[in-house]
């Protein structure tokens, strides 16, 4: 291991710290979007040893965001590949850290792939710039499928590379089939993203099935036969919720929530377009304009002097492969991605660090070759490097001291989810009162999913919490369990400390 090599480590480090910073004073280490709820619920149910759970009897009641109920089986909408690894730790009590060391291990690889391509300087820049964005921190900091997608992805290209641009003869057989051990749990975790990805490379691997040598050939069929038979578990997966191979259980929540055009998908009259599709493609990459390195509205600055520079190697065009791949194919899904950063092109971020910090290297002069070394240069030459790290460095510390504290503070009690909706529950004096069913009456979902942290899947934790959904249902749920539970009923909006044993006639929510 070189002192460059060192260093990264320590970066990587750092890169974990900082996420698990983010995760728990931005976002407290708690659910806000719809899809973490749903991964974590999974999660759980997962690390209990089972797939799926039987629906409650009353399901409107128990609901948890983008879980369904069907055929009396209640699990989430989202494949297994991400509630898999969260469930192991939940079952380890790490549930917080795993997307902070994640992200540790995506900086690392990031370096390592830089390394790889363009020596260890880009390599080490690539990272560094990759800790310091705060589109990769925001979802390092969430509990989304994101970094570990962007880790299988970034070690998907790295074995591709090391597997089939070079002759080694050690791992020959071995890096391939990690690439496509990569790739086919991608699928598993994100298959629109997973297809995406793969579609840069099947080229390649179609150009080397053609041109490559036999060894080459044989590589690829392995890379890509691991990931079909990978692959394939995901439909074994539909099979299993649903009955049927190509149900897809997003549209089991919504039925219009399919990849493609017209009526049918989307939720715009006479269904997604062309046009919508532009638009927010647009507003995603104007949105990452800023959020990739926080460079206000430049980020993109130096990728064309890396483009430039590394325009003769192919890793090159599997980078900017995956881009567009990415920007292409979810144009053709109805909803795009602003909030937490255009996160839907979130695995094309290895590549576009790189050739960013490829275009730093080249613009100070860092590649003068052995033969012409900074030493003995004069003049501009000289100067120049120590003006390109300088600017840089402001660069830098512009994003950390100015745009990253107000982008990812704005993210904080997101659709006014805290840690202290849980204080009342949380507190010694609760603990009097459980086991307790909590009927929660509030207009939004948002006031009742926060609570959410504090229950289990199969309804057996100290409190549950039920959603109002009208008087009758109400009364129905408290003689269910009259026998078992304490019933109380609990306003958020209105007497946020309170619990309250009857429904509150001034405050009922039609």
């Amino acid at each position: 291991m070189t002192s460059i090599d060192r260093i990264a480590v320590l970066l990587s480090l750092v890169v974990v710290i900082g996420a698990a910073l983010v995760a728990g004073l931005v976002f407290e280490n708690m659910a806000h979007l719809e899809d973490e709820f749903a991964y974590i619920w999974q999660g759980q149910v997962i690390a209990g040893g089972d797939l799926t759970l039987p629906s409650p009897e009353f399901p409107s009641s128990f609901l948890v965001p983008f879980v369904i109920d069907y055929q009396g089986a209640r699990f989430a909408k989202y494949p297994l590949g991400w509630p898999v690894v969260l469930s192991l730790g939940i079952k380890v009590g790490l549930r917080d850290w795993v997307n902070p060391i994640l992200a540790g291990i995506a900086a690392w690889l990031v370096y390592r792939l830089g390394k790889r391509t363009f020596g260890e300087t880009v390599g080490l820049l690539a990272a560094a710039l990759l800790g310091t964005s705060p589109f990769f921190l925001i979802q390092a900091g969430t509990l989304l499928s994101h970094v570990w997608s962007l880790v299988l992805c970034t070690g998907f290209t790295l074995f591709w590379i090391d597997a089939l641009e070079t002759e080694e003869k050690q791992g020959r057989w071995v890096k391939p089939a990690v690439a496509g051990l990569c790739l086919g749990v991608l699928g598993l975790t994100r298959p629109l993203t997973m297809v995406a990805i793969a579609l840069p490379f099947g080229i390649h691997g179609i150009l080397l099935l053609i041109k490559g040598s036999s060894r080459k050939r044989r590589q690829v069929i392995l890379t890509g036969g691991i990931t079909l038979c990978l692959l394939s578990l995901h439909f074994v997966w539909q099979w299993a919720l649903t009955g049927r191979f190509l149900t897809n259980p997003y549209t089991l929540w919504w039925t219009y929530d399919k990849v493609g055009f017209g009526p049918g998908y989307g939720v715009i009259e006479g269904g997604h377009s062309l046009l919508q599709g532009w638009w927010n493609t647009k507003q995603s990459l104007q949105t990452g304009a800023s959020d990739l390195f926080g460079w206000w509205k430049i980020s993109w600055i130096l990728l064309p002097l890396g483009l430039i520079k590394a325009r003769k190697s192919k890793i090159t065009y599997l980078f900017l492969g995956i881009l567009l791949s990415l920007v292409s194919l979810y144009a053709a899904y109805w909803i795009g991605s602003r909030l937490f950063g255009p996160r839907y092109y979130f695995e094309a971020l290895p590549g576009l660090v790189i050739l960013e910090a490829l275009g730093i290297t080249w613009l100070a002069s860092w590649f003068t070759g052995s033969a012409n070394p900074w030493r003995y240069q004069g003049g501009w030459d000289r100067v120049r490097p120590v003006f390109i790290i300088c600017c840089t460095s402001l660069l830098i510390f512009g994003n950390l001291y100015f745009h990253l504290p107000e982008r990812i503070l704005e993210l904080k009690g997101l659709y006014g989810i805290e840690r202290s909706d849980l204080a009342i529950f949380t507190s010694p004096e609760a603990e009097e009162l459980t086991p307790a069913l909590v009927i929660v009456h509030s207009e939004l979902w948002m006031p009742y999913g926060s609570l959410l942290e504090l229950e289990s899947p199969t309804l057996d934790s100290p409190f549950i919490f039920a959603w109002s959904i009208g008087p009758r249902t109400d009364q129905e749920l408290v003689e269910k369990y009259s026998e078992t539970r304490l019933t109380f009923h609990y306003y958020p909006e209105q007497e946020p400390g309170k619990l309250h044993p009857f429904p509150v006639p001034g405050y009922l929510i039609e």
